[in-house]
């Protein structure tokens, strides 16, 4: 793919920066636009492009210039985008950012592709953090930095280039899920999220067909349901709640993190990770489950994840003043939702949540779902505070969505309210409490949570 020539329309999102960096590692010429960069929305992460070697120009137009590039987006980018308007006047091949992600991953000699509704960002990280401490040396593409992968000058990246199996995360949202033949694959779990939930089993459960070997999270119904399709001999099993092929016994919540024990036929092995949230427990298993098909045992495997520092915006604890902890989150659709704050409260006396919804055509399609996620895991001591849903131009059409669900979550006996901006948010602090930033698509939050922090310290 040396002599390829890319053009990433939208290149510092969090899913076309990573892939953009590693083809031009890999000798590529990739160069690209992003209208954040045109807003002054990301200015460092232009600067660092431009550092790497990849020149960016303004989204419009003026960086189509050749016969021989090739058009990359993501399948979210619209046909009116200027740069989408040129190629497609000058005749350019379009690829979706995860059909060029889909062909490096299956042109590799070992591959693997974690997938799920939940996790799947983490558990790519726990697998890289294991295989790089093995000696495997992985090539990464994931859609968060990975906090233990650190770049020259110390920043968290989202990938990494080795000699090793390739590693990606692979997604369900727009259905690029089949386009992906991994030699080990990895489902997690599946909940309706984007897309209906027989069309969710039906990708999932083709993907998990034409992997050579299938990690499958079976405490996931529908994951039960793609394990039980399998001939015998494809799938190993991994759970947190009963007996599979590896699964966790005495899963305990420590003041150090998550401990639990690791059981894989007649081996058992310690696990200790410095993170919260019971649900690492599970993408951990699956991450052990992948590398042990990918050489590396599952004592090794628990071992290297004793350090594991997480990805950005999961659950991660931007930092702490006056007894407030202050923690920037990616959650966004309803599982993810309900399990973080969960996960909260088993560590803090009181929540104060802010959450901008990641799109106002997921908040309409799945409102009620949105509404009994915050209802049954929010308790009376937490408050909600929602704004509007993150938009950055296009055709959308705005609703009132936001309003609607805050006005549910409030009928049902918890402390929810709704602001236009984020000035309308008041954190109201307190010894042993969170300040919790929540939601995708938008960088900005976590300057948001860095700010709240900020706010706190200077009392």
């Amino acid at each position: 793919m040396a002599e390829r020539r890319y053009f990433f329309c939208g290149i510092g999102g969090s899913g076309m920066l990573p892939l953009a960096r590693f083809l031009h590692a890999g000798g590529a010429a990739v160069e690209g636009s992003d209208r954040a960069f045109d807003q002054g929305r990301a200015p460092e992460v232009e600067k660092r492009l431009n550092e790497a070697g990849i020149t960016t120009y303004k989204q419009d137009g003026s960086g189509i210039r050749s016969e021989d590039q090739i058009l990359v987006t993501s399948s979210a980018v619209e046909a009116i985008i200027p740069d989408v308007e040129a190629a497609r006047a000058m005749g350019l091949r379009h690829m979706i950012r995860a059909e060029l992600l889909a062909e490096t991953c299956n042109a590799a000699t070992v591959s693997c592709g974690i997938a799920g509704t939940s996790g799947k960002s983490t558990t790519t990280a726990m697998l890289a953090h294991i295989l790089t401490k093995a000696g495997c040396a992985p090539s990464v593409v994931n859609g968060a930095p990975m906090l233990n992968n650190l770049d020259t000058e110390g920043r968290a990246s989202a990938w990494q280039r080795g000699e090793g199996p390739f590693i990606c995360e692979v997604d369900e949202s727009d259905g690029s899920i089949a386009r992906y033949d991994p030699s080990v694959g990895v489902v997690l779990n599946v909940s309706e999220d984007h897309k209906p939930m027989a069309e969710l089993k039906e990708l999932f459960g083709g993907f998990a067909e034409r992997s050579g070997k299938v990690v499958l999270g079976i405490d996931s119904e529908p994951v039960r349901v793609i394990a039980k399709a399998l001939p015998p001999g494809k799938a190993v099993t991994v759970s947190l709640e009963g007996e599979a092929d590896i699964f966790a016994r005495n899963v305990a919540r420590t003041a150090g993190g998550l401990e639990a024990d690791i059981v894989a036929g007649e081996e058992t092995s310690a696990l200790r990770m410095p993170l919260i949230g019971a649900f690492n427990v599970g993408n951990a298993l699956a991450a052990i489950a992948a590398a042990r098909e990918l050489g590396v045992s599952v004592a090794e495997a628990c071992e290297a994840l004793s350090d594991f520092r997480g990805s950005a915006r999961r659950l991660q604890q931007i930092g702490e003043a006056k007894g407030v902890t202050v923690i920037d989150d990616f959650a966004h659709n309803p599982d993810k939702i309900a399990a973080s704050i969960r996960a909260l409260t088993h560590h803090f006396g009181q929540l104060d949540i802010y959450y901008q919804p990641h799109g106002y055509g997921p908040l309409k399609s799945f409102r009620s779902l949105y509404e009994e996620a915050f209802a049954s895991a929010l308790r009376s001591e937490d408050r909600l505070t929602v704004s509007r849903p993150a938009f950055f131009g296009g055709t959308v059409t705005k609703t009132d969505d936001a309003e609607r669900m805050v006005e549910a979550i409030a009928a049902a006996g918890r402390d929810a309210h709704y602001t236009e901006e984020r000035s309308g948010f008041t954190p109201r602090g307190g010894a042993g409490s969170a300040l919790v930033v929540m939601g995708a698509r938008d960088d900005s939050l976590t300057v948001f949570a860095h700010e709240l922090l900020a706010r706190v310290e200077q009392g």
